[in-house]
């Protein structure tokens, strides 16, 4: 790659661009002669006469017009790509990435609290269940649920990964000989998520009931969301993480038959990228989301 020294050829746009040496040097704070000496530079590197001094400023050769043409757009592009980076740390904005479930059933519900401390910072959430690649990703965190590993990322848990059965009060107390064991799951009618398809499979070993999966009458959703929503209104009984349903839970509206929950070892982690520039506002959002899961009731215990 033929490059020419880059401050040279700094001085030389913003020359092009205003047609005058003193209202170049005003904008590169330096002195006139000093962006003289610089296209001096450029021009024996070239070998060619760039400028022709005039009355008033400076005029573009033919050879220097074609030149300032092609080099402008990339100093404009580099501006732009600059400006991106930057203000990503600079504005009032957060970009978090995440996915439904939790956006609804844990973090929405928290976020006025959030508004209340720091008034002045938005949040704006995307919701996504692709793979993470920070590459790509125009956020500057991600909350993703897994294992705790990404490449070129940072992850801390924020809140651990517990399952167990969930119904309806009105479910429970139809279900004949009521459903004191996890054997009574033997002809009901299992919700299934579609994103958590695994879950009722992993509970269902947990429980030494390998083979109730298969046999079972299955209803499957799209969603958790929706999962949960029918096992409100007695269509089924659905596997429920219990972080996302403890108000839920707490005003009745679930029930947690077996009283078995499942820590399945994975969980729901705050991640940034590994080389990130230091943001206060993104520490401070940080901070919050792990103070608001220390505030969260603890997975209940059978």
């Amino acid at each position: 790659m033929k490059i020419p020294p880059l401050n040279p050829l700094k001085v030389f746009e913003v020359v092009a661009r205003t047609y005058n040496l003193t209202t170049a040097a005003n904008e590169l704070l330096v002195s006139q002669s000093a962006v003289s000496r610089q296209i001096a530079v450029l021009e024996e590197y070239l070998g060619v006469q760039l400028f022709t001094r005039e009355r008033v400023g400076v005029r573009l050769t033919d050879v220097g017009e074609v030149y300032a043409q092609r080099i402008g757009p990339a100093f404009e592009e580099i501006s732009q790509a600059t400006q991106f980076i930057t203000q990503k740390y600079s504005d009032n904005v957060i970009r978090l990435r995440t996915y439904t479930t939790l956006t609804a059933r844990w973090l929405i519900p928290r976020l006025p609290r959030f508004k209340v401390q720091y008034p002045d910072v938005e949040v704006d959430i995307a919701n996504s269940s692709a793979p993470l690649d920070f590459g790509t990703e125009k956020c500057d965190l991600a909350i993703v649920f897994g294992e705790g590993h990404w490449p070129d990322a940072d992850a801390t848990l924020l809140l651990e990964d517990v399952i167990e059965p969930v119904c309806s009060p009105a479910f429970l107390e139809a279900a004949h000989g009521g459903l004191r064991l996890p054997e009574a799951l033997h002809g009901k009618r299992l919700l299934v998520s579609k994103y958590r398809k695994n879950d009722w499979p992993t509970w269902l070993a947990h429980a030494g009931l390998d083979g109730v999966y298969n046999k079972a009458e299955k209803m499957i959703f799209s969603s958790s969301i929706l999962t949960w929503q029918a096992a409100m209104d007695g269509l089924g009984i659905a596997i429920g993480q219990q972080h996302m349903l403890d108000a839920d839970i707490r005003a009745g509206r679930l029930v947690r038959p077996f009283a078995s929950p499942l820590r399945t070892g994975k969980g729901h982690y705050i991640v940034t990228p590994s080389l990130q520039r230091y943001s206060s506002k993104i520490a401070s959002f940080k901070d919050w989301l792990l103070h608001e899961a220390q505030e969260t009731p603890a997975p209940a215990t059978a």
